[in-house]
């Protein structure tokens, strides 16, 4: 057989060949993309921890998981850590602690927060077993303040470090983007979350 023959087999085998690994290789892309994108933006995401807000449950640069499909079903609960847009810079990111709920009144007084709602109207005082012992929480003003139907209340577990809805106000439920589900980073503080029983 001519060594032109050979050669010419040979390139089309090889020709062949690299289709075929192109084709391949797209296939995989395109599979993974329809799996990951809908995952990533439809019911988990990361989220990269900025701040001492939150310390010491969550320190600065720690990476978590967001759940966000929860929230497609079920309303937030009190104390649930939930990421949102920041009501007057919708392009940022907050996180922060669930205290107040839809229709409840809330009072910051003497450094505690106070919940009056239609199952307790005289009023509760959270016990917050998640903040350091002895930590108080300080308002702007002492008065009451009452939520509408898609409003919530968020704190800081970090009080005295926290940008939160004493500064901002109450953030309407369509800022919220869902709550941790899991802290991956570090390794060594790998932790699943679930609100607290109050």
């Amino acid at each position: 057989m001519p060594i032109f023959s050979l050669f010419s087999i040979f390139y089309k085998t090889m020709l062949k060949n690299f289709f075929t690994f192109v084709f391949e290789l797209i296939k995989i892309v395109v599979i993974s993309l329809v799996i990951i994108i809908p995952i990533r933006y439809f019911l988990i995401q990361p989220f990269y921890v900025k701040g001492a807000s939150m310390e010491p449950n969550f320190f600065d640069h720690e990476y978590l998981i967001i759940d966000e499909i929860t929230y497609r079903f079920n309303e937030p609960q009190r104390g649930d850590i939930v990421v949102f847009r920041y009501p007057r810079n919708p392009q940022e990111f907050f996180i922060k602690r669930m205290i107040g709920l839809p229709g409840e009144t809330l009072q910051i007084k003497d450094g505690v927060v106070t919940i009056f709602n239609s199952e307790k109207p005289e009023g509760f005082t959270l016990d917050e077993g998640y903040l350091p012992e002895g930590l108080k929480t300080y308002g702007l003003s002492e008065e009451k303040i009452t939520l509408s139907a898609d409003e919530y209340y968020v704190l800081g577990d970090n009080r005295n470090s926290s940008k939160d809805s004493r500064s901002f106000g109450p953030v309407n439920r369509t800022y919220i983007t869902g709550r941790v589900l899991l802290r991956g980073w570090p390794f060594n503080r790998i932790k699943l979350f679930e609100a607290p029983a109050y």
